[in-house]
Protein backbone atom coordinates (compact mmCIF):
# COMPACT_ATOMS: atom_id res chain seq x y z
CA UNK A 1 0.00 0.00 0.00
CA UNK A 2 2.90 2.44 0.93
CA UNK A 3 4.29 1.96 -2.47
CA UNK A 4 0.92 2.78 -3.93
CA UNK A 5 1.23 6.06 -2.44
CA UNK A 6 4.46 6.89 -3.53
CA UNK A 7 3.45 5.79 -6.88
CA UNK A 8 0.59 8.19 -6.92
CA UNK A 9 2.49 11.00 -5.54
CA UNK A 10 4.73 10.79 -7.99
CA UNK A 11 1.75 10.78 -10.67
CA UNK A 12 0.34 13.43 -9.06
CA UNK A 13 3.60 15.86 -9.27
CA UNK A 14 3.68 14.65 -13.14
CA UNK A 15 0.14 15.90 -13.47
CA UNK A 16 0.70 19.04 -11.72
CA UNK A 17 3.15 20.01 -14.71
CA UNK A 18 1.14 19.07 -17.43
CA UNK A 19 -1.74 21.45 -16.41
CA UNK A 20 -1.95 24.80 -18.18
CA UNK A 21 -0.49 27.46 -15.56
CA UNK A 22 -4.11 29.24 -16.23
CA UNK A 23 -5.63 27.15 -13.56
CA UNK A 24 -5.05 28.40 -10.37
CA UNK A 25 -4.35 26.56 -7.41
CA UNK A 26 -7.79 25.66 -6.42
CA UNK A 27 -8.60 24.35 -9.80
CA UNK A 28 -5.40 21.99 -9.86
CA UNK A 29 -6.05 20.82 -6.84
CA UNK A 30 -9.51 19.56 -7.45
CA UNK A 31 -8.86 18.38 -11.27
CA UNK A 32 -6.31 15.97 -9.34
CA UNK A 33 -8.00 15.22 -6.49
CA UNK A 34 -8.87 11.32 -5.00
CA UNK A 35 -10.17 11.81 -1.82
CA UNK A 36 -8.08 7.95 -1.01
CA UNK A 37 -7.26 4.71 -2.68
CA UNK A 38 -9.40 2.28 -0.63
CA UNK A 39 -12.85 3.67 -1.22
CA UNK A 40 -12.98 4.97 -5.24
CA UNK A 41 -11.04 1.21 -5.47
CA UNK A 42 -13.27 -0.81 -3.58
CA UNK A 43 -16.39 0.37 -5.14
CA UNK A 44 -15.43 0.94 -8.91
CA UNK A 45 -14.48 -2.73 -8.53
CA UNK A 46 -17.65 -3.72 -6.98
CA UNK A 47 -19.27 -2.06 -9.51
CA UNK A 48 -17.77 -3.67 -11.75
CA UNK A 49 -18.29 -6.74 -10.61
CA UNK A 50 -21.82 -6.31 -9.87
CA UNK A 51 -22.52 -6.08 -13.51
CA UNK A 52 -20.18 -8.77 -14.39
CA UNK A 53 -22.30 -10.97 -12.73
CA UNK A 54 -25.67 -9.76 -13.58
CA UNK A 55 -24.30 -9.93 -17.48
CA UNK A 56 -23.45 -12.92 -17.14
CA UNK A 57 -26.17 -14.83 -14.73
CA UNK A 58 -28.82 -12.86 -16.22
CA UNK A 59 -30.56 -15.21 -19.26
CA UNK A 60 -29.30 -13.38 -22.62
CA UNK A 61 -31.44 -13.34 -25.74
CA UNK A 62 -30.80 -12.07 -29.18
CA UNK A 63 -27.46 -13.56 -29.08
CA UNK A 64 -25.86 -11.37 -26.51
CA UNK A 65 -25.84 -11.49 -22.79
CA UNK A 66 -28.70 -9.01 -21.32
CA UNK A 67 -28.25 -6.97 -18.51
CA UNK A 68 -30.81 -6.04 -15.27
CA UNK A 69 -31.13 -4.10 -12.31
CA UNK A 70 -33.45 -6.57 -10.90
CA UNK A 71 -31.24 -8.82 -8.45
CA UNK A 72 -34.04 -11.57 -8.46
CA UNK A 73 -34.30 -14.25 -10.80
CA UNK A 74 -33.10 -18.00 -10.42
CA UNK A 75 -31.98 -19.31 -7.13
CA UNK A 76 -28.59 -19.76 -8.77
CA UNK A 77 -28.29 -15.53 -9.34
CA UNK A 78 -30.04 -14.77 -6.07
CA UNK A 79 -27.30 -16.60 -3.89
CA UNK A 80 -24.64 -15.81 -6.30
CA UNK A 81 -25.46 -11.26 -5.87
CA UNK A 82 -25.41 -12.47 -2.28
CA UNK A 83 -22.44 -14.11 -2.07
CA UNK A 84 -20.81 -10.72 -4.06
CA UNK A 85 -21.95 -8.46 -0.82
CA UNK A 86 -21.01 -10.68 1.55
CA UNK A 87 -17.69 -10.33 -0.34
CA UNK A 88 -17.40 -6.66 0.16
CA UNK A 89 -18.74 -6.34 3.34
CA UNK A 90 -15.89 -8.66 4.50
CA UNK A 91 -12.95 -6.31 1.94
CA UNK A 92 -14.54 -3.80 3.96
CA UNK A 93 -14.22 -4.97 7.66
CA UNK A 94 -10.66 -5.30 6.53
CA UNK A 95 -9.95 -1.33 6.10
CA UNK A 96 -8.90 0.91 8.97
CA UNK A 97 -11.61 2.85 9.45
CA UNK A 98 -9.92 5.62 11.64
CA UNK A 99 -7.27 6.16 8.91
CA UNK A 100 -9.30 6.82 5.98
CA UNK A 101 -9.94 10.49 5.32
CA UNK A 102 -12.82 12.37 5.98
CA UNK A 103 -14.71 12.30 2.01
CA UNK A 104 -13.53 8.00 2.34
CA UNK A 105 -15.04 7.45 5.87
CA UNK A 106 -18.80 8.64 4.56
CA UNK A 107 -18.45 6.74 1.41
CA UNK A 108 -17.57 3.77 3.70
CA UNK A 109 -20.15 4.40 5.63
CA UNK A 110 -22.47 4.77 2.69
CA UNK A 111 -21.50 1.82 0.79
CA UNK A 112 -21.99 -0.36 4.07
CA UNK A 113 -25.07 0.89 4.88
CA UNK A 114 -26.05 0.31 1.06
CA UNK A 115 -24.81 -3.31 0.91
CA UNK A 116 -26.95 -4.21 3.61
CA UNK A 117 -29.84 -2.79 2.29
CA UNK A 118 -29.71 -4.89 -0.35
CA UNK A 119 -28.99 -8.25 1.52
CA UNK A 120 -32.04 -7.07 3.82
CA UNK A 121 -34.06 -6.51 0.97
CA UNK A 122 -32.54 -9.84 -0.70
CA UNK A 123 -34.15 -11.48 2.39
CA UNK A 124 -37.61 -10.33 2.29
CA UNK A 125 -37.46 -11.21 -1.51
CA UNK A 126 -36.52 -14.33 -0.78
CA UNK A 127 -39.33 -14.89 1.55
CA UNK A 128 -41.93 -13.96 -0.93
CA UNK A 129 -40.55 -16.17 -3.74
CA UNK A 130 -40.75 -19.02 -0.91
CA UNK A 131 -44.48 -18.22 -1.06
CA UNK A 132 -44.73 -18.85 -4.81
CA UNK A 133 -42.14 -21.45 -4.97
CA UNK A 134 -44.99 -24.20 -5.29
CA UNK A 135 -46.13 -23.01 -8.63
CA UNK A 136 -43.16 -23.51 -10.21
CA UNK A 137 -41.62 -26.99 -9.84
CA UNK A 138 -40.71 -26.96 -13.16
CA UNK A 139 -38.17 -24.37 -13.47
CA UNK A 140 -35.14 -26.66 -13.04
CA UNK A 141 -36.27 -28.16 -16.85
CA UNK A 142 -35.53 -24.45 -18.08
CA UNK A 143 -32.13 -23.49 -15.79
CA UNK A 144 -30.11 -26.38 -15.55
CA UNK A 145 -30.09 -26.01 -19.84
CA UNK A 146 -29.53 -22.21 -19.34
CA UNK A 147 -26.61 -22.97 -17.36
CA UNK A 148 -25.25 -25.63 -19.76
CA UNK A 149 -25.82 -23.03 -22.39
CA UNK A 150 -23.02 -20.54 -21.12
CA UNK A 151 -20.67 -22.69 -21.71
CA UNK A 152 -21.52 -24.06 -25.09
CA UNK A 153 -22.52 -27.64 -23.82
CA UNK A 154 -24.55 -29.57 -26.25
CA UNK A 155 -27.99 -30.40 -24.99
CA UNK A 156 -29.71 -34.22 -25.59
CA UNK A 157 -31.99 -32.76 -28.04
CA UNK A 158 -34.73 -35.90 -27.31
CA UNK A 159 -34.55 -35.35 -23.54
CA UNK A 160 -34.67 -31.47 -23.54
CA UNK A 161 -37.92 -31.98 -25.75
CA UNK A 162 -39.75 -34.17 -23.09
CA UNK A 163 -38.34 -31.82 -19.94
CA UNK A 164 -39.97 -28.80 -22.00
CA UNK A 165 -42.88 -30.74 -23.24
CA UNK A 166 -43.21 -31.65 -19.07
CA UNK A 167 -42.97 -27.80 -18.54
CA UNK A 168 -46.00 -26.55 -21.17
CA UNK A 169 -48.51 -29.91 -19.52
CA UNK A 170 -47.72 -28.57 -15.95
CA UNK A 171 -47.99 -24.84 -16.25
CA UNK A 172 -51.51 -25.53 -17.72
CA UNK A 173 -52.67 -27.97 -15.10
CA UNK A 174 -51.54 -25.49 -12.19
CA UNK A 175 -52.99 -22.55 -14.21
CA UNK A 176 -56.32 -24.63 -13.88
CA UNK A 177 -55.48 -24.55 -10.05
CA UNK A 178 -54.54 -21.44 -9.79
CA UNK A 179 -57.80 -19.65 -11.36
CA UNK A 180 -59.86 -21.68 -8.57
CA UNK A 181 -57.57 -20.49 -5.95
CA UNK A 182 -58.44 -16.95 -3.94
CA UNK A 183 -56.45 -14.18 -4.67
CA UNK A 184 -53.06 -13.73 -4.08
CA UNK A 185 -51.23 -10.61 -2.40
CA UNK A 186 -49.34 -7.87 -4.47
CA UNK A 187 -46.23 -8.64 -3.53
CA UNK A 188 -46.81 -12.51 -4.09
CA UNK A 189 -48.10 -11.78 -8.08
CA UNK A 190 -45.15 -9.49 -9.01
CA UNK A 191 -42.32 -11.96 -7.59
CA UNK A 192 -44.67 -14.75 -9.78
CA UNK A 193 -44.92 -12.56 -12.74
CA UNK A 194 -41.08 -11.74 -12.27
CA UNK A 195 -40.40 -15.20 -12.32
CA UNK A 196 -42.16 -16.20 -15.40
CA UNK A 197 -40.45 -13.24 -17.23
CA UNK A 198 -36.91 -14.51 -16.37
CA UNK A 199 -38.17 -18.07 -17.44
CA UNK A 200 -39.42 -17.02 -20.19
CA UNK A 201 -36.12 -14.96 -21.18
CA UNK A 202 -34.08 -17.90 -20.15
CA UNK A 203 -35.89 -20.51 -22.77
CA UNK A 204 -35.36 -17.26 -25.49
CA UNK A 205 -31.80 -17.57 -24.37
CA UNK A 206 -30.92 -21.16 -24.91
CA UNK A 207 -33.48 -21.18 -27.79
CA UNK A 208 -31.54 -18.52 -29.89
CA UNK A 209 -28.21 -19.79 -29.03
CA UNK A 210 -28.78 -23.72 -30.19
CA UNK A 211 -31.91 -23.01 -33.09
CA UNK A 212 -30.62 -23.13 -36.77
CA UNK A 213 -27.28 -24.39 -35.68
CA UNK A 214 -27.76 -27.88 -33.90
CA UNK A 215 -29.88 -30.18 -35.90
CA UNK A 216 -31.43 -32.30 -33.27
CA UNK A 217 -32.32 -29.15 -31.58
CA UNK A 218 -33.88 -27.93 -34.29
CA UNK A 219 -35.59 -30.68 -35.32
CA UNK A 220 -37.18 -31.68 -31.84
CA UNK A 221 -37.46 -28.03 -30.23
CA UNK A 222 -39.32 -25.08 -32.31
CA UNK A 223 -42.89 -26.23 -31.92
CA UNK A 224 -43.02 -27.22 -28.61
CA UNK A 225 -40.57 -24.37 -27.80
CA UNK A 226 -43.72 -22.17 -29.45
CA UNK A 227 -46.25 -23.90 -26.99
CA UNK A 228 -44.06 -23.30 -23.93
CA UNK A 229 -44.00 -19.49 -25.02
CA UNK A 230 -47.90 -19.01 -24.92
CA UNK A 231 -48.25 -21.13 -21.86
CA UNK A 232 -45.74 -18.50 -20.42
CA UNK A 233 -47.60 -15.37 -21.31
CA UNK A 234 -51.15 -17.21 -20.07
CA UNK A 235 -49.72 -18.24 -16.72
CA UNK A 236 -48.62 -14.75 -16.13
CA UNK A 237 -51.97 -13.30 -17.26
CA UNK A 238 -53.74 -15.58 -14.88
CA UNK A 239 -51.10 -14.57 -12.11
CA UNK A 240 -52.03 -10.82 -12.67
CA UNK A 241 -55.71 -11.93 -12.16
CA UNK A 242 -55.59 -13.36 -9.41
CA UNK A 243 -53.96 -9.76 -7.49
CA UNK A 244 -56.08 -8.17 -4.62
CA UNK A 245 -56.00 -4.82 -6.31
CA UNK A 246 -58.63 -3.76 -3.35
CA UNK A 247 -61.38 -1.17 -3.61
CA UNK A 248 -61.51 2.67 -4.34
CA UNK A 249 -62.23 4.15 -0.94
CA UNK A 250 -63.45 7.50 -2.52
CA UNK A 251 -64.88 8.66 -5.74
CA UNK A 252 -61.12 9.81 -6.72
CA UNK A 253 -60.96 5.85 -8.28
CA UNK A 254 -57.39 5.51 -6.92
CA UNK A 255 -56.16 2.28 -5.84
CA UNK A 256 -52.89 3.06 -4.02
CA UNK A 257 -50.91 1.32 -1.08
CA UNK A 258 -50.35 3.31 1.82
CA UNK A 259 -47.46 2.11 3.16
CA UNK A 260 -47.50 3.32 7.20
CA UNK A 261 -45.69 4.60 9.85
CA UNK A 262 -43.11 2.09 10.25
CA UNK A 263 -42.46 1.98 6.38
CA UNK A 264 -41.88 5.81 6.48
CA UNK A 265 -39.37 5.75 9.68
CA UNK A 266 -37.43 3.22 8.06
CA UNK A 267 -36.90 4.95 4.77
CA UNK A 268 -36.22 8.36 6.56
CA UNK A 269 -34.01 6.52 8.68
CA UNK A 270 -32.61 5.39 5.67
CA UNK A 271 -32.26 8.69 3.82
CA UNK A 272 -30.51 10.22 6.85
CA UNK A 273 -33.42 12.56 7.31
CA UNK A 274 -33.87 12.69 11.25
CA UNK A 275 -37.25 13.82 11.74
CA UNK A 276 -40.63 11.75 12.25
CA UNK A 277 -43.59 12.29 9.59
CA UNK A 278 -45.18 14.70 12.00
CA UNK A 279 -42.65 16.39 12.00
CA UNK A 280 -42.02 16.99 8.91
CA UNK A 281 -45.93 17.65 8.20
CA UNK A 282 -45.75 20.20 10.98
CA UNK A 283 -42.66 22.63 9.40
CA UNK A 284 -44.50 21.91 5.97
CA UNK A 285 -47.20 24.05 7.57
CA UNK A 286 -45.16 26.30 8.43
CA UNK A 287 -43.70 27.19 5.62
CA UNK A 288 -46.88 27.41 3.50
CA UNK A 289 -47.67 30.11 5.82
CA UNK A 290 -44.92 31.57 4.72
CA UNK A 291 -46.07 31.39 1.06
CA UNK A 292 -49.42 32.68 1.90
CA UNK A 293 -47.73 35.83 3.32
CA UNK A 294 -45.98 36.01 0.31
CA UNK A 295 -48.95 35.69 -2.43
CA UNK A 296 -50.79 37.76 -0.54
CA UNK A 297 -48.21 40.89 -1.10
CA UNK A 298 -47.69 40.14 -4.42
CA UNK A 299 -51.49 39.98 -5.22
CA UNK A 300 -51.72 43.17 -3.80
CA UNK A 301 -49.33 44.69 -5.72
CA UNK A 302 -51.53 43.39 -8.81
CA UNK A 303 -54.61 44.80 -7.59
CA UNK A 304 -56.22 42.05 -6.51
CA UNK A 305 -56.01 42.84 -2.54
CA UNK A 306 -56.51 39.19 -0.74
CA UNK A 307 -57.87 37.34 -3.24
CA UNK A 308 -54.94 35.30 -4.61
CA UNK A 309 -56.67 33.09 -6.98
CA UNK A 310 -57.82 36.34 -8.67
CA UNK A 311 -54.35 37.15 -9.17
CA UNK A 312 -52.97 33.67 -10.21
CA UNK A 313 -55.67 33.40 -12.62
CA UNK A 314 -54.46 36.54 -14.54
CA UNK A 315 -50.83 35.10 -13.97
CA UNK A 316 -52.00 31.64 -15.76
CA UNK A 317 -53.59 33.54 -18.62
CA UNK A 318 -50.72 35.41 -19.46
CA UNK A 319 -49.37 31.82 -21.66
CA UNK A 320 -48.20 32.58 -25.14
CA UNK A 321 -49.34 31.87 -28.07
CA UNK A 322 -49.31 28.10 -29.91
CA UNK A 323 -45.88 27.16 -31.33
CA UNK A 324 -44.09 29.89 -29.33
CA UNK A 325 -43.07 27.66 -25.79
CA UNK A 326 -39.75 27.10 -27.12
CA UNK A 327 -38.90 30.33 -27.95
CA UNK A 328 -39.67 31.67 -24.33
CA UNK A 329 -38.10 28.52 -22.91
CA UNK A 330 -34.61 29.36 -24.64
CA UNK A 331 -35.66 32.78 -23.04
CA UNK A 332 -35.98 31.88 -19.61
CA UNK A 333 -33.03 29.47 -19.66
CA UNK A 334 -30.05 32.73 -20.89
CA UNK A 335 -32.32 34.96 -18.20
CA UNK A 336 -31.49 32.02 -15.59
CA UNK A 337 -27.47 31.91 -16.72
CA UNK A 338 -27.26 35.25 -17.17
CA UNK A 339 -28.47 35.96 -13.37
CA UNK A 340 -26.16 32.78 -12.34
CA UNK A 341 -22.78 34.06 -13.81
CA UNK A 342 -23.97 37.81 -13.14
CA UNK A 343 -23.92 36.93 -9.41
CA UNK A 344 -20.84 34.65 -9.55
CA UNK A 345 -22.83 31.76 -7.87
CA UNK A 346 -21.47 28.65 -9.47
CA UNK A 347 -19.10 27.71 -12.29
CA UNK A 348 -21.34 26.59 -15.68
CA UNK A 349 -18.56 24.58 -17.64
CA UNK A 350 -18.99 25.71 -21.42
CA UNK A 351 -19.53 22.33 -22.90
CA UNK A 352 -22.67 22.21 -20.29
CA UNK A 353 -24.20 25.54 -22.17
CA UNK A 354 -23.31 24.15 -25.70
CA UNK A 355 -25.32 20.82 -25.40
CA UNK A 356 -28.25 20.76 -23.18
CA UNK A 357 -31.19 20.32 -25.78
CA UNK A 358 -34.86 20.27 -26.32
CA UNK A 359 -37.74 18.27 -26.92
CA UNK A 360 -41.36 18.20 -27.38
CA UNK A 361 -43.80 16.12 -25.17
CA UNK A 362 -45.73 13.60 -26.69
CA UNK A 363 -49.94 14.19 -25.63
CA UNK A 364 -49.98 11.36 -24.03
CA UNK A 365 -47.36 11.83 -21.68
CA UNK A 366 -48.75 15.54 -21.24
CA UNK A 367 -51.79 13.22 -19.76
CA UNK A 368 -50.04 12.30 -17.05
CA UNK A 369 -47.49 14.86 -16.92
CA UNK A 370 -48.71 18.15 -17.83
CA UNK A 371 -45.44 20.26 -16.63
CA UNK A 372 -42.26 19.90 -18.85
CA UNK A 373 -39.10 17.97 -17.23
CA UNK A 374 -35.50 18.22 -17.63
CA UNK A 375 -32.05 16.51 -17.53
CA UNK A 376 -29.85 15.87 -20.60
CA UNK A 377 -32.69 17.72 -22.83
CA UNK A 378 -35.58 19.67 -21.49
CA UNK A 379 -38.91 18.47 -22.42
CA UNK A 380 -41.68 20.99 -23.04
CA UNK A 381 -45.28 20.55 -22.04
CA UNK A 382 -47.99 22.07 -24.95
CA UNK A 383 -50.85 21.82 -26.81
CA UNK A 384 -50.71 19.73 -30.20
CA UNK A 385 -53.56 19.75 -32.52
CA UNK A 386 -54.82 16.41 -30.89
CA UNK A 387 -55.83 18.10 -27.89
CA UNK A 388 -59.46 18.67 -27.15
CA UNK A 389 -60.00 22.67 -25.63
CA UNK A 390 -59.64 21.61 -22.09
CA UNK A 391 -56.83 19.97 -22.49
CA UNK A 392 -55.17 22.52 -24.35
CA UNK A 393 -56.46 25.42 -22.20
CA UNK A 394 -54.59 23.09 -19.43
CA UNK A 395 -51.27 22.70 -20.86
CA UNK A 396 -51.01 26.60 -21.54
CA UNK A 397 -52.33 28.30 -18.66
CA UNK A 398 -50.15 25.28 -16.49
CA UNK A 399 -47.33 26.51 -18.63
CA UNK A 400 -47.43 30.22 -18.36
CA UNK A 401 -44.00 32.24 -18.32
CA UNK A 402 -44.38 33.22 -14.48
CA UNK A 403 -44.78 29.47 -13.84
CA UNK A 404 -42.08 28.32 -15.97
CA UNK A 405 -39.54 30.60 -14.91
CA UNK A 406 -39.46 29.25 -11.91
CA UNK A 407 -38.51 26.03 -12.91
CA UNK A 408 -36.54 25.76 -16.29
CA UNK A 409 -33.46 26.36 -13.91
CA UNK A 410 -34.34 23.48 -11.87
CA UNK A 411 -34.27 21.81 -15.30
CA UNK A 412 -31.37 22.85 -16.75
CA UNK A 413 -28.94 24.69 -15.32
CA UNK A 414 -27.95 25.06 -12.34
CA UNK A 415 -30.26 21.98 -11.95
CA UNK A 416 -30.64 18.41 -13.38
CA UNK A 417 -28.83 18.98 -16.38
CA UNK A 418 -25.83 20.40 -14.49
CA UNK A 419 -26.05 17.33 -12.62
CA UNK A 420 -25.61 14.97 -15.08
CA UNK A 421 -23.35 16.70 -16.50
CA UNK A 422 -20.91 16.43 -13.69
CA UNK A 423 -21.70 13.45 -11.91
CA UNK A 424 -20.33 12.53 -15.12
CA UNK A 425 -16.90 13.50 -14.69
CA UNK A 426 -16.31 13.64 -11.22
CA UNK A 427 -15.99 11.06 -8.43
CA UNK A 428 -17.73 9.02 -11.33
CA UNK A 429 -17.00 6.01 -8.45
CA UNK A 430 -19.65 7.27 -6.41
CA UNK A 431 -23.53 6.11 -7.24
CA UNK A 432 -25.95 7.17 -3.94
CA UNK A 433 -28.28 8.34 -5.68
CA UNK A 434 -30.95 9.91 -3.87
CA UNK A 435 -33.83 12.01 -4.12
CA UNK A 436 -32.99 14.47 -1.50
CA UNK A 437 -29.81 15.39 -3.49
CA UNK A 438 -30.96 15.07 -7.02
CA UNK A 439 -34.60 16.94 -6.42
CA UNK A 440 -33.23 18.58 -3.31
CA UNK A 441 -30.44 20.40 -5.16
CA UNK A 442 -32.80 21.66 -7.65
CA UNK A 443 -35.37 22.80 -5.69
CA UNK A 444 -32.40 25.02 -3.40
CA UNK A 445 -31.98 26.74 -6.51
CA UNK A 446 -35.08 27.89 -6.30
CA UNK A 447 -35.30 29.17 -2.55
CA UNK A 448 -31.69 30.42 -3.23
CA UNK A 449 -32.65 32.54 -6.30
CA UNK A 450 -36.08 33.86 -5.18
CA UNK A 451 -33.27 34.71 -1.89
CA UNK A 452 -31.19 36.69 -4.83
CA UNK A 453 -33.72 38.87 -6.43
CA UNK A 454 -34.34 36.91 -9.64
CA UNK A 455 -38.17 36.98 -9.54
CA UNK A 456 -38.84 40.80 -11.61
CA UNK A 457 -42.10 41.45 -10.24
CA UNK A 458 -45.29 40.31 -8.64
CA UNK A 459 -46.55 37.84 -11.50
CA UNK A 460 -43.29 36.25 -11.39
CA UNK A 461 -43.23 35.63 -7.48
CA UNK A 462 -46.76 33.98 -7.95
CA UNK A 463 -45.23 32.08 -10.23
CA UNK A 464 -42.42 30.70 -8.25
CA UNK A 465 -45.01 30.56 -5.09
CA UNK A 466 -46.93 28.50 -7.60
CA UNK A 467 -44.24 26.15 -7.12
CA UNK A 468 -43.02 26.73 -3.43
CA UNK A 469 -46.77 25.79 -1.76
CA UNK A 470 -46.98 22.52 -4.58
CA UNK A 471 -43.92 21.45 -2.69
CA UNK A 472 -44.98 22.62 0.91
CA UNK A 473 -48.21 20.32 0.01
CA UNK A 474 -46.33 17.64 -1.34
CA UNK A 475 -45.09 16.75 1.86
CA UNK A 476 -48.58 17.58 3.58
CA UNK A 477 -50.66 15.31 1.36
CA UNK A 478 -48.41 12.73 0.59
CA UNK A 479 -47.09 11.83 4.08
CA UNK A 480 -51.14 12.40 5.40
CA UNK A 481 -51.86 9.52 3.11
CA UNK A 482 -48.88 7.12 3.85
CA UNK A 483 -49.88 7.92 7.46
CA UNK A 484 -53.46 6.65 6.68
CA UNK A 485 -55.26 10.06 7.49
CA UNK A 486 -55.91 11.38 3.74
CA UNK A 487 -57.80 9.93 0.83
CA UNK A 488 -56.88 9.99 -2.52
CA UNK A 489 -59.81 12.55 -2.75
CA UNK A 490 -58.83 15.16 -0.07
CA UNK A 491 -55.41 15.12 -1.20
CA UNK A 492 -56.58 16.13 -4.32
CA UNK A 493 -58.75 18.90 -3.30
CA UNK A 494 -56.29 20.35 -1.23
CA UNK A 495 -54.19 20.62 -4.02
CA UNK A 496 -57.03 22.36 -5.86
CA UNK A 497 -57.73 24.73 -3.16
CA UNK A 498 -54.60 25.10 -1.34
CA UNK A 499 -52.29 25.97 -4.04
CA UNK A 500 -54.46 26.30 -7.06
CA UNK A 501 -54.02 23.61 -9.47
CA UNK A 502 -56.36 23.19 -12.63
CA UNK A 503 -58.40 19.76 -11.40
CA UNK A 504 -56.87 17.51 -14.19
CA UNK A 505 -53.25 18.36 -13.03
CA UNK A 506 -54.05 17.67 -9.39
CA UNK A 507 -55.40 14.24 -10.24
CA UNK A 508 -52.77 13.52 -12.35
CA UNK A 509 -50.52 14.35 -9.24
CA UNK A 510 -52.32 12.26 -6.76
CA UNK A 511 -52.07 9.30 -8.95
CA UNK A 512 -48.83 9.69 -10.08
CA UNK A 513 -47.31 9.76 -6.63
CA UNK A 514 -49.36 6.64 -5.27
CA UNK A 515 -49.87 4.62 -8.51
CA UNK A 516 -46.43 4.82 -10.07
CA UNK A 517 -43.22 4.20 -9.01
CA UNK A 518 -42.59 6.55 -7.16
CA UNK A 519 -41.28 5.55 -3.56
CA UNK A 520 -43.08 6.95 -0.41
CA UNK A 521 -40.41 9.73 0.46
CA UNK A 522 -39.58 11.14 -3.13
CA UNK A 523 -42.94 13.74 -3.06
CA UNK A 524 -41.32 15.47 -0.19
CA UNK A 525 -37.55 15.26 -0.98
CA UNK A 526 -37.76 18.17 -3.31
CA UNK A 527 -38.46 20.75 -0.20
CA UNK A 528 -36.97 18.44 2.14
CA UNK A 529 -33.64 18.28 0.42
CA UNK A 530 -34.03 21.63 -0.67
CA UNK A 531 -33.88 22.65 2.92
CA UNK A 532 -30.98 20.70 3.58
CA UNK A 533 -28.43 22.80 1.11
CA UNK A 534 -30.47 26.03 1.79
CA UNK A 535 -29.47 25.40 5.72
CA UNK A 536 -25.76 24.26 4.47
CA UNK A 537 -25.08 27.81 3.04
CA UNK A 538 -26.71 29.47 5.38
CA UNK A 539 -23.60 27.79 7.84
CA UNK A 540 -20.74 28.15 5.53
CA UNK A 541 -21.37 31.32 3.19
CA UNK A 542 -23.80 33.40 4.80
CA UNK A 543 -21.33 33.52 7.45
CA UNK A 544 -18.67 34.13 5.67
CA UNK A 545 -16.22 30.87 5.40
CA UNK A 546 -17.17 30.40 1.61
CA UNK A 547 -18.03 32.75 -1.35
CA UNK A 548 -21.15 31.13 -3.29
CA UNK A 549 -19.07 29.95 -6.38
CA UNK A 550 -16.63 27.75 -3.74
CA UNK A 551 -19.54 26.56 -1.99
CA UNK A 552 -21.45 25.06 -5.10
CA UNK A 553 -18.67 24.21 -6.72
CA UNK A 554 -17.17 22.12 -3.98
CA UNK A 555 -21.23 20.33 -3.95
CA UNK A 556 -21.41 19.76 -7.12
CA UNK A 557 -18.21 17.74 -7.95
CA UNK A 558 -18.57 15.52 -5.07
CA UNK A 559 -21.65 13.74 -6.69
CA UNK A 560 -24.39 12.12 -5.75
CA UNK A 561 -24.69 11.63 -2.03
CA UNK A 562 -26.99 12.16 0.72
CA UNK A 563 -26.71 15.80 2.20
CA UNK A 564 -25.75 15.44 5.77
CA UNK A 565 -22.87 13.89 4.55
CA UNK A 566 -21.83 16.51 2.13
CA UNK A 567 -22.63 18.57 5.43
CA UNK A 568 -20.31 15.91 7.46
CA UNK A 569 -17.50 15.97 4.61
CA UNK A 570 -17.34 19.99 4.62
CA UNK A 571 -17.58 21.06 7.96
CA UNK A 572 -15.20 18.30 9.01
CA UNK A 573 -17.74 16.76 11.42
CA UNK A 574 -16.96 13.14 13.30
CA UNK A 575 -17.82 10.08 11.40
CA UNK A 576 -18.41 6.47 12.78
CA UNK A 577 -18.77 3.74 11.30
CA UNK A 578 -21.93 3.33 12.61
CA UNK A 579 -23.20 6.97 11.66
CA UNK A 580 -26.82 8.02 12.21
CA UNK A 581 -28.27 11.15 10.91
CA UNK A 582 -28.47 14.04 13.77
CA UNK A 583 -28.77 17.30 11.87
CA UNK A 584 -32.11 19.49 12.40
CA UNK A 585 -31.53 21.58 8.96
CA UNK A 586 -35.49 22.27 8.74
CA UNK A 587 -35.83 26.24 9.99
CA UNK A 588 -38.87 27.34 7.27
CA UNK A 589 -39.48 31.07 6.66
CA UNK A 590 -41.48 33.11 8.97
CA UNK A 591 -44.18 35.34 7.79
Amino acid sequence: MRTKRILWIAYSILMIGSIPWSLNAQAKQEALYVPCEEMPDLMTKYSADYSSLVRFYAPASRGYWGRTNDPGGSPERRERMTKLRNDYLAKLEQLDFNALPQECKADYVLFKRDLEKENAEAKEQEAVYQKIKKWFPFSDHIYSYLKARRRGYQPDATKMAKDWNSVVEQMASLQTKLESTPSLGKDEVEEAVRVIDDLKNSAESIYTFYNGYDPLFTWWIPKIYDEMGKGFDAYSEAFKNKVNKGKPVDESGIVGNPVGREELMKQLEYEMIDYTPEELIELANEEFAWCDAELLKASQEMGFGNDWKAAQEKVKNAYVEPGKQPELILRLYNEAIDFLKKNDLITVPPLAEEVWGMGMMSPERQLVNPFFTGGTSISISYPTDEMSYEQRMMSMRGNNPHFSMATVHHELIAGHNLQGFMNNRHRTYRNFRTPFWTEGWALYWELLLWDKGFPKGPEDRIGMLFWHMHRCARIIFSLNYHLGKWTPQECIDFLVDRVGHERANAEGEVRRSFVGNYPPLYQLAYLTGGRQFYALHQELVDSGKMTNKEFHDRIITMNAMPVEMIKAIMTNQKINKNYKAKWKFYDPPKP
